[in-house]
């Protein structure tokens, strides 16, 4: 065993050096690509204001507690943004495995008991050399460790810790997305509900007209015309019934759904019929420069380039040679004149094999710089991507603060006109009923009516949807996850019934 002394001194300095000289990081280093940003919105009127604000919880703008409650809801038990928070899940765990390849990859421990009789026509068989007959007895250890000297682990981390934050992004980006479509959905059916009741009213004033054009026949003051055109009018206007009742259930199932649950009759969630929310006078839209810090999809792509990045220089680190210390370290004895299975564990039957090696795959045909090629390829990519997210982003909040502004607009002009066509009916129907008029002013004055006020509503439901289009764009509503874990109790249950998960299903508040 002396001997092996001046073996485990070289072996030990070949290792500091390697790693004390293993601190080379080669490829390219991640830096955000630099995006134009306009300084203010090109959208201007005196609804919107630079201000920062409320952005957290946007929808409580509206001052409509049945909607804070459908969020809620919404966030404690859409489906899909459990599966959004499941994905990060993975991710930890994924990080995890990036980080353990730094330590020994290869290591096993073993054991073997072996019965071995030797050929007696073998080559130099001896018995009176050898025991022809034996017990084998081994227990040890091996290991292999490939030293980091180029980076390689490190890189395939950070590549690991930006995937993780993108799941992160992604999953604020679904949030972002799911408040919207919940205050989205719930202003649809607010908006249908406004629009069947007003089409129900008008049914009314129809009959009545009717009722007025039979009772004028029948007195012989006109003819049959008027009757007819009169029903025609009125089953125009209970067609509109039916259409407006499909379409409010559909939102009603749709809402079902991203509230976790089959279609079902939403009547007590909702509250019973109601109006449509309305926006504040002012809303506070904040810079264009807070855009890239708030949206979430931003966030995502920023961080996918730059795993991206950490990839490439993982692939570089296959053009050099790789650097490794293999060890084996055990027990062996054998039944033997001179020794047997309780000598096992003595000195004498220790034995090991230790030192450096390298790997170097020189005859790869291109290979390995393809890869290379691919990933950055890749990279580029998600570069131009990021870029593109970018723009789009300032693209979508411009549209719907357009939208908001000359949707309020519309509106004031829709209910100027919906007035007039209430009061041109009133007229019409006072004029039939003095005869100064025939029953077509009072056909198209009702038709006028329905007309308008359906426009008229169809137009205030637009000024809550374009604001929450702005809000979405904006990237609001994905802080209320803060605190909070991105998986359910239920899920964590099930998981943890399955598998050790250690601390990875821990919420952040309880580490």
């Amino acid at each position: 065993m002396a001997g092996a002394i001046p073996a485990l001194r070289i072996l030990t300095s070949l290792t500091l050096m390697l790693m004390v000289t293993g601190c080379t990081m080669l490829g390219p280093d991640f830096t955000r690509p630099e995006v134009p940003t306009p300084s203010i919105w090109l959208t201007t009127d005196e609804v919107l204001t630079g201000e920062p604000g409320e952005q957290a919880e946007w929808w409580k703008l509206f001052n409509d507690p049945v909607l804070d409650s459908l969020i809620d809801t919404a966030y404690r038990q859409n489906l899909p943004l459990q599966i959004a928070g499941l994905r990060i899940i993975e991710a930890r765990a994924q990080l995890g495995i990036a980080r353990g390849i730094r330590y020994p990859q290869l290591q096993q421990a073993s054991g073997a008991v072996s019965a071995v009789e030797l050929s007696e026509n073998g080559p130099n068989f001896s018995p009176a050399a050898a025991d022809g007959e034996f017990t084998n007895y081994q227990a040890g250890f091996d290991a292999a460790w490939e030293l980091d000297f180029w980076g390689r682990f490190r890189r395939g981390i950070e590549a690991a810790e930006a995937n993780l934050s993108a799941t992160v992004a992604d999953y604020d980006n679904a949030l972002v997305s799911l408040t919207a479509e919940v205050a989205r959905t719930y202003v649809t059916i607010r908006t249908q509900e406004e629009r069947l009741a007003l089409a129900q009213a008008n049914i009314g004033l129809q009959q009545e007209s009717l009722r007025v054009a039979r009772v004028r026949f029948e007195n012989g003051a006109t003819t049959e015309l008027d009757v007819q055109q009169a029903l025609s009018s009125l089953a125009e206007t209970q067609a509109l019934v039916p259409i407006l009742q499909k379409s409010l259930r559909q939102a009603n199932n749709g809402l079902s759904i991203l509230l976790g649950m089959p279609p079902a009759d939403l009547t007590e969630v909702l509250g019973g019929p109601g109006t449509i929310p309305v926006a504040p006078v002012q809303v506070a839209a904040g810079v264009p420069a807070d855009l890239l810090r708030r949206r979430p999809d931003v966030q995502g792509a920023e961080q996918q380039a730059a795993s991206r990045s950490a990839l490439v220089s993982v692939a570089v680190t296959d053009l050099y040679p790789s650097f490794s210390l293999l060890g084996s370290i055990g027990y062996q004895s054998s039944d033997t004149g001179r020794s047997s299975a309780g000598d096992l564990f003595d000195s004498d039957s220790l034995f090991f094999s230790a030192g450096p090696a390298f790997r170097w795959n020189i005859l790869n045909y291109g290979r390995i710089r393809n890869n290379i090629r691919v990933q950055d390829a890749r990279l580029q990519q998600a570069l131009v991507n990021y870029r593109n997210t970018v723009l789009t982003a300032y693209r979508e909040v411009e549209d719907a603060m357009v939208a908001f502004v000359q949707s309020q607009k519309e509106s004031g002009f829709r209910a100027t006109s919906a007035q007039a066509a209430k009061r041109s009916t009133e007229i019409a129907n006072i004029q039939y009923r003095e005869g100064s008029v025939d029953f077509q002013r009072v056909i198209d004055t009702e038709r006028t009516l329905v007309a308008q006020q359906d426009l008229w509503t169809s137009a205030r439901g637009d000024i809550a949807l374009n604001l929450i289009a702005m809000y979405k764009a904006l990237g609001g509503g994905w802080e209320i996850r803060e605190g909070r874990d991105f998986i359910s109790d239920e899920n964590r249950s099930e998981m943890e019934q399955r598998t050790n998960w250690g601390d990875l299903l821990t919420p952040p508040s309880e580490k």
